[in-house]
């Protein structure tokens, strides 16, 4: 069985973002093993220079780092990451079953994106779009499509 974590910058604060992400994590569950880790965001001025930015991101991403489990896939989300359709998604789903490598990690950074560590440390960046999303929407996108992915690799009944 997989073991999906995502590892994400800051709490779901909206009801609606928790009982949505909420319902994700509960059809997913008859897939994998999914949970989510959470590292707590840092707070900042919007006034600040792009090196105090930086560093900011730097601390964020050391913590998410901390999180990481050994001989994980680690996919990070990242706006300049690689466009995927959620067939070609259920393909690469399918290569790691096949390969005996069911243990995945997506990265969703905080408000100012994720550091340049974290970014080098990914086995793949995808990009879900080449618009920006709140990073707290986007965790309850990323379910989502996780769960679209199982359903075609698993040629079940729902993307259509």
């Amino acid at each position: 069985m997989f073991h999906v974590t995502i590892l994400a910058v800051g709490r779901l604060k909206e009801k609606y973002l928790t009982e949505a992400a909420g319902e994700y994590l509960k059809r997913l569950s008859a897939y994998a093993r999914v949970e989510v880790v959470e590292v707590s965001d840092e707070s900042f001025a919007e006034s600040l220079s792009p090196l105090d930015l930086a560093k900011i991101k730097e601390r964020e991403g050391e913590r998410l780092l901390k999180r990481l489990r050994q001989g994980t896939f680690m996919i990070a989300l990242d706006l300049r990451g690689k466009q995927f359709s959620s067939e070609e998604m259920a393909g690469i789903l399918g290569r790691k079953a096949l390969g005996g490598q069911g243990d995945l990690t997506f990265i969703i950074g905080g408000a100012l994106g994720l550091s340049k560590n974290v970014l080098e440390r990914a086995d793949l960046r995808i990009s879900f779009s080449r618009m920006t999303f709140p990073h707290q929407l986007m965790r309850v996108i990323l379910l989502e499509q996780i769960y679209r992915w199982f359903k075609i690799y698993r040629k079940e009944p729902y993307h259509y």
